[in-house]
Order: C-alpha cells, then sequence, then structure tokens
C-alpha cells in the first residue's frame, strides 16, 4: 500500500500587515556616499579611498600615478 502525503497548509490567513512587516527589509537602497574631508571626493563609508590611499585619516595603501 502506498501513503498519501497530505500538504503543509497555514492555519491561518497571514494579514497584510504582518505580511508586509516581514518584507520591510526587503526594498533596494541605494548606496550611501561621504564626501573625503581632504580631497572633496566621494567614496563609500567605511572603505578605503581609492584615489588616495587614505582610510581614517591614515595612509593604508601606496597609490600610482595614472598617466
Amino acid at each position: 500500500m502506498q501513503e498519501i502525503k497530505t500538504m503543509a497548509v497555514p492555519k491561518s490567513k497571514i494579514s497584510k500587515s504582518k505580511r508586509d512587516m516581514r518584507r520591510a527589509h526587503d526594498s533596494i537602497r541605494s548606496d550611501a556616499y561621504v564626501e573625503d574631508k581632504v580631497t572633496g571626493e566621494l567614496h563609500r563609508p567605511h572603505h578605503i579611498d581609492l584615489k588616495t590611499g587614505m582610510y581614517g585619516g591614515k595612509q593604508v595603501l601606496k597609490v600610482k600615478d595614472r598617466f
């Protein structure tokens, strides 16, 4: 004999409010950029400024001159 398998069925309807609260963090946000205090260039917060090699006021990368 073969077993009859039943599907999982929710006990009650999920309200629009509960559904939307669950999806609240799924929206797409644009990337944040901050202006460098010294050069005025835009870079992402908590990331190295690749044009100057600076992070947190300290030189962390040697930058090659591009010609």
